[in-house]
């Protein structure tokens, strides 16, 4: 098939015949709907007219949705300038939380309790770390979770990346204590109460019934069995994560850029699809991030690709402590003033999407591509055809 592929031609190509075979929720068929119709003439769009020598070319609507491999740049770029309000002059923290993947069949099943738990899991973890003495860093601390689903083989690996200010603002709000520059906290202790968070909230919803359990394991059948099941997971080692920490704010907001808006697989990673197969790149962390590739049958590559679908409404994208909504105003501005008076505040780019799009490609997209004088103008509408058919 032509490359680059992309994973709306997997869809469009197997997509129906999938359907038939597995049963699907709403959710999961709208997103394969939506990244089979982006950017084409069912989403409608416009036809453009350059004003010197009348070239024409249709641009056909994004469907912007979460889960599509092209729809995330801009939204991205958008947080991302939102973001710099709240940077502060001080090191930050990569951590990354990893569930077991023991577990996973249960996640699966319960995914909106079961991944909100796991938010609710990082968050007790930091903010006990945060007041117990031992770290030299007691206060409140401030952090942003982001939920991965994935591994880079497409199948489901729960993770939560944390990026997490260097330091806690004192609970009198009177001081800044700083962290060290190249450590936080103790990973293997780091693990240890993650662990004792998470099991503790399985065990809860469990108990008030709040589960839908899968029919296997036999585990599941009874409370006594459900318990040491629980009890195995402890003898488990649970891994935690610690990145070396950056360097300063532009460092920050690449990651953030690297992590937030990241889907399952982007198209550049899918190398070919042919007689029902699907080869597509990924890295081996296995052997030192080594780039491989894997095929799969069409069929097997959405099934995966759709496990990673979230929940309707789900924040994949959430802030703790100081740095949550109801405290992150205030809370910024009085620790730029505890670290240092002095500092100056990042602020947010003011530009247009137009102004956007050329710093992120370096070209100005309402220049004429053919005589390159002119400038692109709308000269007529074109209806969605999905929205009316749907």
């Amino acid at each position: 098939m032509k490359n680059p592929c992309e994973v709306a031609d997997v869809f469009r190509f197997y997509g129906k015949d999938y359907q038939k075979e597995n049963f699907l929720s709403y959710k999961k068929l709208k997103v394969m709907n939506h990244i089979t119709v982006c950017r084409t003439a069912q989403l409608g769009g416009h036809i453009e007219q350059c004003d010197q020598c009348g070239f024409e070319r249709i641009a056909y609507n994004s469907c912007r949705d979460r889960h599509c491999p092209k729809c995330q740049t801009m939204v991205k770029e958008k947080w991302l300038n939102d973001r710099k309000a709240d940077l502060l002059p001080c090191n930050y923290f990569h951590l990354v939380f990893t569930v077991p993947h023991k577990l996973n069949p249960i996640i699966l099943s319960n995914q909106k309790i079961m991944l909100n738990n796991l938010f609710t899991a990082v968050n007790l973890t930091l903010q006990a770390f945060g007041k117990d003495p031992q770290w030299k860093v007691q206060g409140q601390l401030g952090f942003i979770c982001v939920l991965h689903t994935w591994s880079q083989k497409l199948t489901d690996h729960f993770h939560i990346h944390c990026l997490v200010a260097g330091g806690a603002l004192s609970f009198d709000k009177k001081r800044w204590i700083a962290s060290k520059k190249s450590f936080l906290f103790r990973v293997q202790s780091l693990a240890k109460e993650f662990k004792k968070q998470f099991l503790g909230l399985l065990e809860k919803a469990y108990l008030n019934d709040d589960l839908f359990l899968p029919r296997k394991p036999a585990i599941y059948k009874s409370k006594q069995e459900f318990k040491n099941f629980i009890q195995s997971l402890f003898k488990v080692k649970w891994v935690t994560y610690a990145k070396r920490p950056f360097s300063g704010p532009e460092q920050v907001l690449e990651y953030l850029g690297r992590y937030t808006h990241r889907v399952a697989i982007s198209n550049n990673r899918i190398k070919s699809i042919d007689n029902g197969q699907v080869c597509f790149e990924y890295k081996d962390r296995v052997d030192n991030n080594t780039t491989k590739t894997m095929t799969v049958s069409a069929h097997e590559f959405i099934r995966r690709f759709l496990l990673h679908v979230l929940p309707h409404n789900f924040m994949k994208i959430r802030y703790f402590g100081f740095l949550s909504h109801r405290n992150k105003k205030q809370s910024i501005k009085l620790i730029r003033k505890l670290i240092d008076p002095d500092t100056k505040a990042p602020q947010k780019t003011k530009e247009t999407v137009l102004e956007m799009m050329q710093r992120l490609t370096g070209q100005d997209l309402l220049c004429c591509p053919k005589c390159m004088k002119g400038k692109m103008t709308i000269i007529k509408k074109l209806p969605n055809q999905f929205l009316n058919s749907s």
